[in-house]
This record gives C-alpha cells, structure tokens and sequence, in this order.
C-alpha cells in the first residue's frame, strides 16, 4: 500500500502551497482596467503576488502601478471608525483559486486572493500600449452574458467571476464619486 492517492482522486487542498494574491479591479466613467494575459488566454485585471515584509493594501498599489502605470486608491474598505491602531481596507472580496503552474511554483499551487475596488488618482487614465493589450472595458459590453471583449486582435470571453466584480467595482466606484 501507498499514501499516494490515486490519480484520479481529488488533490487535498490543505497539502497544496498556498501564495497570497492580490487583485486590483481599476474602474473610472463606467469602465474597469483589464488585460489580455496570453498564458492564461482571458482577460485580467492587474494583481500579483503579495512580497515579504508588504501588507496587501502595499501591494494592490504597487501591483496596479507597475502593470498599468495609474497611481489609484482603494474605494471604501474601512468600516470602523476607530484610529488606533491602523486598519489596512478591507477587500471587496476574496477567492482561492487553483493554479496549475505559474512562473513561481512548477506545480500545483493555490492563490488565496485579496481583491480590491480602485479607482485612478487625479485625471490619468492612459493605460500602457503593450504587449498585455491593455483596454478600459465597458460597463455594457460587461452587461452581457456571456461577455465577450476584443481589443488590438484579441477576443476572449471575460470570465465570470471577473465580470462580475468588474461590475461590482464600477458600481462602488460610481457610488463614492459620482462618476
């Protein structure tokens, strides 16, 4: 007899590494911030992994300025009103999601994601011209199910969970702003 599990038997997430993410849906005028991410073959909004010695909140930020260049802030997160000690915003929502391989692990891993509503800081709203075909989504297209999305040559559906926390993120985003 062995420990091993059949092949064909479900992989015990509690044995499975486990990386922390985080996500930030950037919204502004009805439209969110997405990517075509040519490994996965769908559209993404920007995130990554969370480093050492970095809060999530530290993150998101750095996160959503080094894939888009925008300098945003996270839309609500603080439901307390006391000062101290700090509070770091809290998500929009949070998922585990099962990851295959990525460029950090060979094999299977999970990625417990902390995701955030953002909206752009000031009237910078340029996104990057490369090769991550980056393209503000709009709320209609995002209203459709399924929600397909093509911009510079690259169609794909929109997944649905990242359809609907686009709409949830465009939704807080118009709530705070009136934009």
């Amino acid at each position: 007899m062995t420990d091993t599990p059949p092949s064909d038997a479900p992989l015990d997430a509690s044995a499975l590494p486990r990386h922390y993410t985080v996500t930030g849906f950037v919204s502004v005028g009805g439209r969110t911030a997405l990517h075509w991410h040519p490994r996965l073959d769908r559209w993404l909004p920007p995130g990554g992994h969370v480093e050492v010695n970095e809060d999530p909140v530290q993150a998101v930020l750095r996160e959503v300025r080094e894939e888009t260049g925008l300098e945003v802030e996270i839309v609500g997160g603080f439901p307390f009103a006391y000062s101290h000690p700090p509070q770091l915003a809290v998500p929009a929502a949070m998922a585990v999601y099962d990851i295959p391989r990525d460029g950090s692990l060979p094999g299977p891993h999970q990625h417990i994601d902390l995701i955030y509503f953002t909206r752009p800081i000031g009237d910078a709203t340029a996104l990057p011209h490369d090769a991550d075909h980056w393209a503000w989504v709009d709320e209609a297209t995002l209203m459709r199910r399924p929600a397909f999305f093509e911009e510079r040559g690259r169609r794909g559906e929109v997944a649905e969970d990242v359809r609907e926390l686009a709409l949830a993120a465009i939704a807080a985003v118009r709530d705070t702003s009136g934009s």
